[in-house]
């Protein structure tokens, strides 16, 4: 049991290092269209004032958060030594902590990208967890 909860807990800090990451990755490499978009997101949110997302930057997002529940999940797996459990509470994790976050973002992205993103997160755990063989 211990080591279902290590690595659900291990698979959400990977998952959100992975994120953080990125985003700093993306910015520093695209600074006049990613960081910039990342920016003017973070400024319409402490203002709250309206702002345009680029879908482009959305779908990347979703992309980024895929393959971020995959690897979450195969490391939840190989922590944990077996595939379900650990998987499922990562997912659970995820997708909790991501309804906290989607709903601050809420009105900056649209419907289409907030359902997805949240959907995905459990069955794509899941299906990192299924690509580790124990």
């Amino acid at each position: 049991m211990v080591r279902i909860i290590l690595g659900a807990i291990v698979g959400f800090i990977v998952w959100s290092i992975l994120w953080v990451g990125s985003d700093a990755v993306l910015s520093a490499l695209s600074p006049d269209w990613y960081g910039k978009h990342h920016k003017e997101l973070e400024t319409a949110v402490n203002n709250q004032t309206a702002f345009m997302s680029d879908s482009t930057i959305l779908i990347i997002g979703l992309i980024r958060s895929v393959i971020f529940s995959i690897i979450a999940g195969f490391t939840a797996a190989a922590i944990a030594k077996e595939n379900s459990k650990s998987t499922l509470a990562t997912g659970i994790l995820l997708l909790l902590f991501g309804i906290f976050i989607q709903s601050i973002f809420w009105n900056y992205a649209p419907l289409w990208y907030h359902v997805s993103f949240l959907v995905l997160l459990i069955p794509m755990t899941i299906l990192g967890g299924k690509l580790k063989k124990i």
